[in-house]
C-alpha cells in the first residue's frame, strides 16, 4: 500500500467511506462524487496505478465484487468502466472499478454520458496488427 494514496488511506481505514463489500483482495464503496444514485468503486486492496501492473489474483477477485454490487444496485443498465493513465481521464492512481447505473438513454444528467467515434478499420490492418499482438502475449 501506498501512504499518500487516497484509495490505500481508505481502505486502512484512515479515510471514512460508505464500504458495501469487502473481501481478502478488493473493497467496494459508493461514490462520494457520483454520476448517478448507486455509483460505486471496487479496488483492490494490493496497490498498483494500472491495471496492467496489477497481480492477476487481485484482478480476478474485482469483477466477481462488481457483479455483486451491480445486482444489489438493482440497475437493469449500468456501465462498468476503467480508466488507465491521466490521459484516459484516470484522476486517482489506484487501479479501481466503477459501477454505474443508467436509467435511461435520454437521462443525460444522471449516468455516464460517453461518445464512441468508432472508424471503419482496414481487415488486413487489422489482421497483421492481431498476429502481431498474439506473438507479444
Amino acid at each position: 500500500m501506498s501512504a499518500s494514496c487516497i484509495f490505500c488511506r481508505i481502505i486502512k481505514g484512515e479515510i471514512p467511506s460508505f464500504k458495501l463489500i469487502e473481501t481478502a483482495k478488493s473493497y467496494a464503496f459508493l461514490d462520494v462524487g457520483p454520476l448517478a444514485k448507486g455509483h460505486a468503486l471496487i479496488i483492490p486492496k494490493e496497490h498498483a496505478e494500472q491495471m496492467h501492473q496489477l497481480s492477476d489474483e487481485s484482478l480476478a477477485d474485482i469483477l466477481p465484487v462488481a457483479k455483486k454490487v451491480a445486482k444489489a444496485v438493482g440497475a437493469e443498465n449500468y456501465n462498468i468502466l476503467q480508466n488507465n493513465g491521466k490521459e484516459a481521464h484516470q484522476v486517482v492512481m489506484h487501479v479501481h472499478f466503477h459501477v454505474i447505473p443508467k436509467k435511461a438513454m435520454s437521462d443525460e444528467s444522471s449516468g455516464l454520458v460517453i461518445g464512441w467515434p468508432a472508424q471503419e478499420a482496414d481487415k488486413d490492418e487489422l489482421k497483421k496488427y492481431a498476429e502481431e499482438l498474439k506473438s507479444k502475449m
